[in-house]
């Protein structure tokens, strides 16, 4: 992995709100074709680093880049890559599921027919086929979330970010989310997560960033922190960050 291009690159990266420190001077780089994840209690600024990747807010000091580009000066060159799987299962409720896809795909300027074959791919690709024609609000909570998921790949992005994929899923939904998100890194997409499931982080990441108080702990892949330190990553987890995953 050492010889791939890093898709983002952040040095010394700080966010505040008012009197609050959120992120703290932290620096790391994701490698093209990896799967990256950030892991920390709530608070712990992880969500803020990815809305700084996906341009939603601005660092407050420091430097972020994505594709080579700073995310303050290239903000929309940034976003017209990237794919973003928000926490809530924002959808259209008026909408059904294939015009849920259909209406997003204008935010990038993409063609009604082509929007159609890319909708109807992506939802063979998440396995709701037969649920194109079913309005959202009959979807079980495995079922929106897979299709919060492929909303984010309408645009064909080369890096997805992925703010708590399964939240909320049963054992089998979170298997199926885990069976696209795998497929797609072997296709070749860059995937940031944050995940509270430590099992979620041992079969998706390569490397994974440790946080606590707007500070990165840690950055290393799972098989060499648990080698280190012993047990399983949430054994690891919770000695280095010192407090429960919903502190």
């Amino acid at each position: 992995m050492s010889g791939q291009m890093n898709i983002v690159t952040a040095s010394l990266l700080s966010k505040n709100f008012g009197d609050l420190q959120a992120v703290d001077r932290v620096s790391f780089d994701i490698k093209q074709g990896e799967c990256f994840g950030f892991l920390g209690p709530n608070g712990a600024g992880k969500t803020t680093v990815m809305r700084t990747i996906h341009c939603f807010i601005p660092p407050s000091s420091g430097t972020v880049t994505v594709f080579g580009m700073d995310v303050t000066a290239s903000p929309s060159e940034i976003k017209a890559r990237i794919g973003v799987m928000p926490q809530d299962n924002n959808l259209d409720p008026d909408f059904t599921v294939l015009e849920n896809l259909i209406v997003y795909a204008r935010y990038f300027d993409i063609k009604k027919k082509e929007a159609s074959r890319k909708a109807s791919e992506l939802l063979k690709f998440v396995e709701l086929t037969e649920k194109a024609d079913v309005n959202i609000k009959a979807l079980s909570g495995g079922m929106q979330r897979r299709l919060v998921l492929a909303r984010s790949l309408m645009n064909n992005p080369e890096l997805l970010i992925l703010d708590e994929p399964t939240t909320g899923l049963d054992p089998h939904s979170r298997r199926s989310v885990w069976d696209s998100l795998n497929q797609l890194k072997f296709n070749g997409t860059t995937l940031i997560l944050t995940t509270h499931y430590m099992e979620e982080a041992e079969k998706l990441c390569d490397r994974v960033a440790i946080m606590s108080s707007g500070k990165i702990i840690t950055i290393d892949t799972p098989q060499n922190l648990m080698q280190m330190h012993g047990g399983n990553l949430e054994h690891v987890y919770l000695k280095l960050a010192g407090r429960g995953l919903d502190a």
